[in-house]
């Protein structure tokens, strides 16, 4: 049988960390390498092009296209703020005087003699990419972004919700078995990412937001709490755009699951820092984790090059958490890696493995959908 690799997550409490921090359009890059940046340093800025509103001026003052020009309180290029005039006519004798005015604030685009439209470019909108991590840039991407490198604790999740958030870390309770409850949460949480146990409950969710906690980390989640805190179901795609007051994210899977004990100490540790935290999560293709980031104090004292990780061999004997359904979240250890190819559920060959989960249940899965549990 041939040697297995898979991926898995990573569990450390000193690692180097690269992160991309990219624009979505083409835009400016505000920092060269070498620089050490804080997490809200902005690294790269686009503008977004405002929405080109159109003004029917000539119909709107009863004159032909062609004499747009002789009723213009406004040239191409001039601001203008909204309802300002930007034409009129005077009308017979003074009276009955026809006036166009700007909808929007913005600049004038676009006058045209053969349709008589005024076209007002309403303001860009500015797209500001920040450093999301201390440390140091080690590669510029021109008008793209940067790559920033840290050195510090590095901790991912199976699964999150929630966006890129910095708060400092809080354990609000005892043993990494203990469900989090609205009881466990003081009311100065305010900025604070909030460490439970094996759970956290939709009323302790909802008591940290509304107390301005910016983040949740706990073991596992009821799918019902989780879909009550949301307002609606979770799709396949990815997460981290939810338009939530906090991220949380689950480092065991869904249901009431103990929190890893290496996991559970190292947070404990690290109470009091300050972490960067994104819920974002993507299972398929592209893999995103969600993470927990404490960088060192010190960023100048980064090494020059990361040393290079090893691919973890999957093994007898291998702790894996399985990462599809029907087993989604479960832990278990290999007890056998057939090396032919099996019929899967979706009617192709893959291989597979046989795991036993936690509750002594043998499953068989295939080797893709599960992960390495990574303890450095």
């Amino acid at each position: 049988m041939g040697t297995a690799y898979t991926p898995g997550l990573t569990v450390s409490a000193n690692t180097l960390i690269l992160k991309t921090r990219r624009l979505p359009i083409k835009g400016e890059v505000l920092v060269q390498e070498g620089d050490t940046v804080q997490p809200d340093t902005v690294v790269a800025r686009a503008l977004l092009p405002g929405i080109l509103q159109t003004v029917r001026a000539a119909q709107m003052l009863g004159i032909e296209p062609k004499q747009i020009r002789s009723a213009l309180k406004v040239q191409e290029g001039d601001e203008v703020e909204k309802d300002q005039v930007i034409a009129e006519t005077k009308g017979f004798l003074g009276l009955f005087r026809g006036v166009a005015k700007s909808p929007v604030k913005g600049t004038v685009e676009l006058i045209s003699e053969v349709t008589g439209h005024i076209g007002v470019r309403q303001p860009p909108t500015v797209i500001d990419v920040n450093a999301y991590v201390q440390g140091r840039v080690v590669k510029v991407m021109p008008q793209e972004g940067a790559v920033i490198e840290t050195q510090g604790a590095l901790i991912q999740g199976i699964f999150g919700v929630g966006g890129e958030r910095r708060g400092v870390l809080r354990v609000l309770v005892q043993s990494p078995s203990e469900t989090l409850t609205a009881q466990h949460i003081p009311n100065d949480v305010q900025g604070q990412i909030l460490v439970g146990g094996a759970s956290v409950e939709a009323d302790a969710i909802r008591r940290a937001a509304e107390l301005g906690a910016v983040g949740i980390v706990a073991g596992g989640i009821r799918d019902t709490d989780l879909v009550q805190y949301l307002g609606r179901d979770i799709g396949v795609a990815i997460t981290g755009s939810e338009d939530i007051p906090l991220s949380i994210i689950v480092t065991e899977g869904f249901g009431t699951i103990q929190m890893a004990n290496r996991t559970f100490r190292l947070l404990k540790s690290l109470e009091g820092s300050t972490a960067s935290i994104n819920g974002a999560t993507q299972i398929r293709a592209g893999v995103i984790r969600p993470e927990i980031i404490v960088p060192l104090e010190d960023p100048s004292r980064l090494p020059e090059s990361p040393p290079a990780r090893e691919a973890q061999a999957l093994d007898i004997g291998s702790a894996v958490r399985i990462i599809r359904e029907p087993y989604f979240g479960r832990l278990g250890t290999v007890v056998e890696l057939p090396p032919e190819l099996m019929e899967i559920e979706s009617g192709t060959h893959a291989r597979v493995l046989k795991a036993r989960l936690d509750d002594g249940a043998i499953a068989i899965v295939p080797r893709a959908n599960v992960e390495i549990i990574v303890e450095e």
